[in-house]
């Protein structure tokens, strides 16, 4: 009975993780289909960032999936969903990514701390200058907890679940209003899943 039990569940296993690949790779299909765009956008501007960054945050934002790809309408308008073509939306993105890293370099903080002030804002990077010039899931923590929470409103420290591949070994939660402090983490490991997708 525990033989048949256990050959039971490694099936379902096998086949929850085939599920879950097949729904990457189609994934990482659809952002890919954004490639020349960003490669256009990126010709258009002296920036530090790369077609593969670009990428990857489009695939941690919204898997392509949305027409404000890089949920970049609140960076120029203080608003969400201000944007609603992609070439806009891409175009917003990387000019704010572009001024993330100019400034990261300028206040000699590590390029992770740029690409989370994404999420955060460029106030992020003063903040990670000030505290050991690393990005780390811990100080993001901090300040999701301390400044963007309350500054939205969240002046309890609520937080909600939140499970994703990164957030399963550092607590799976979130700050209500605080952003994502996983944000840099996950596009780093989105870079890794595309260029193994991009193989097949």
């Amino acid at each position: 009975m525990f033989k048949i039990l256990r050959r039971v569940l490694v099936l379902v296993l096998l086949i929850f993780t085939g599920y879950k690949l097949f729904h990457m790779y189609q994934d990482v299909k659809q952002v890919m289909t954004y490639q020349s765009l960003v490669r256009e956008v990126l010709s258009e501007q002296d920036t530090p960032a790369n077609e593969e960054l670009v990428l990857a945050m489009i695939y941690t934002e919204t898997k392509g999936k949305e027409n404000d790809v890089m949920q970049s309408s609140e960076s120029k308008s203080g608003s969400t969903d201000t944007i609603s073509d992609d070439k806009s939306s891409i175009r917003q993105g990387v000019q704010t990514l572009t001024e993330n890293l100019n400034l990261a370099q300028e206040k000699g903080v590590d390029v992770w701390t740029a690409i989370q002030a994404y999420n955060f804002g460029p106030a992020y990077i003063d903040f990670i200058a000030q505290n050991g010039k690393k990005n780390t899931i811990a100080l993001a923590k901090q300040y999701s907890r301390d400044t963007v929470a309350p500054t939205l409103g969240n002046t309890t420290g609520k937080t909600y679940t939140y499970i994703n591949p990164i957030s399963l070994f550092q607590g799976t939660e979130l700050y209500v209003n605080g952003g994502n402090y996983y944000y840099s983490r996950q596009v780093r490991l989105n870079l890794y899943i595309i260029k193994f997708f991009s193989l097949f």
